[in-house]
């Protein structure tokens, strides 16, 4: 089993480990810093050794990083992991303001069904079987996740069932989800947010959100 130190420590940027085992372009680490695609939320990128990572996947408990077919590792070799941190702390921010959108549509829409979601660099989308525009709620969601932003209230992250690798987050007063994506540690990370609204066909309705700042941190 790849031990998951981003789950550990999201905000961490390079890592020394040690390759598990080597099956052609695959490569399988003790200990890893790198996300995988899981739950909507894309992978991280970056590099093992001097090789860039070119995809990344769960097999199981383990994960499988894709590298250039000329890479040169074997098992038992010692590497460095270094991630894009841009891209992970964009990839943080926006998979906490989509679960903070979706607690509130169910909390303002009981029943509602979630049908797609999908949280890249640049956007997070949440798709919903919904007849009517979902846009009439965007005033009540915009301002209740606004608040939540500047309560600055902990995000609290921990195992379920660590036999199965199962996690959640909670944010207490709030809600509590289960999620096993990389989380900020506050709130107040994620920022002003703005929500678009997108007609998918009959009865699908789209929300996309997008991050109107920065919101740096010092890591």
């Amino acid at each position: 089993m790849t031990q998951k130190i981003f789950w550990q420590d999201p905000y961490l940027t390079e890592l020394k480990t040690t390759v598990a085992a080597v099956r052609g372009d695959q490569v399988y680490l003790q200990s890893t810093i790198f996300f995988a695609f899981s739950g909507g939320q894309e992978s991280d990128a970056g590099t093992i050794g001097s090789y860039p990572v070119l995809a990344a996947a769960k097999e199981g408990l383990d994960i499988a990083y894709t590298l250039p077919h000329e890479h040169t590792l074997k098992a038992g070799d010692a590497v460095e992991l270094r991630i894009d941190w841009e891209r992970r702390y964009r990839l943080m921010r926006l998979h906490f303001a989509a679960e903070m959108i979706l607690q509130l549509v169910y909390r303002h829409c009981p029943g509602i069904e979630r049908i797609g979601a999908h949280i890249s660099a640049d956007k997070a989308r949440i798709d919903f079987a919904r007849d009517d525009s979902i846009a009439v709620l965007f005033p009540v969601l915009e301002t209740e996740a606004g608040a939540l932003v500047a309560a600055g209230k902990p995000i609290e992250t921990d195992f379920t069932d660590e036999a199965a690798q199962r996690r959640f987050w909670e944010v207490q007063g709030f809600a509590r989800m289960g999620c096993g994506g990389t989380h900020p540690r506050s709130t107040a990370e994620i920022g002003p947010l703005t929500l678009k609204r997108k007609r998918l066909g009959k009865g699908k309705e789209r929300i996309e959100i997008t991050l109107s700042s920065p919101a740096g941190i010092l890591i």
